[in-house]
């Protein structure tokens, strides 16, 4: 499978994984959202189950989001997330905000999104208040992915990631300490 094939069906599962119980979202769906045979999704991904472990996984955000010395972590990751929009046309952690509902799916992302990225942020802070910090940045981050996606032609949207990220970088910087 193609790169643009398996980010389709990503990106076809997350939106169907994100409007839906889990139980009303069906492979065909997601192939006729994607552009590609049901069939295509089970030879790549197995069933449901195993994609949606795959959609509800945060690890390489936050491994891109990470990847930076805390001295300059909040502009790094604020120039990741932005950069990411660009390039994907979709958003590394805003998917979570979908899973405030009800339902064990739904409480399994949460879970992974707060040990995969809040945690991870947590692990590499110093200081007092770790636990608050981290959700704290994090929240700056989603607030940002969140204005990203909805508004897409709007000037933050619009504008040069590195000047989003010497605008905002610093409010997170200053979680970071």
């Amino acid at each position: 499978m193609t790169d643009a094939g398996r980010t389709s069906i990503l990106l076809a599962a997350r939106r169907a994984f994100a409007r839906q119980p889990y139980a009303a979202v069906t492979l065909r769906g997601i192939a006729a959202d994607a552009g590609v045979s049901a069939s295509l999704i089970v030879k790549h991904f197995g069933g449901k189950d195993q994609l949606f472990d795959v959609v509800s996984d945060f690890g390489e955000a936050a491994e891109l989001l990470l990847a930076a010395p805390n001295a300059s972590l909040g502009r790094h990751a604020v120039l990741t997330l932005v950069r990411w929009r660009h390039e994907n046309e979709s958003d590394l952690l805003v998917r979570v905000v979908f899973a405030a509902g009800s339902g064990d799916e739904r409480a399994m992302m949460r879970e992974r999104f707060r040990s995969q990225v809040v945690q991870a942020f947590a692990d590499r802070l110093d200081g007092d208040n770790v636990d608050v910090r981290a959700e704290l940045i994090v929240a700056h981050l989603l607030g940002l992915g969140a204005l990203l996606a909805v508004r897409k032609t709007g000037p933050a949207a619009t504008a040069d990631p590195e000047l989003v990220a010497d605008l905002y970088g610093p409010s997170l910087q200053a979680l970071i300490g």
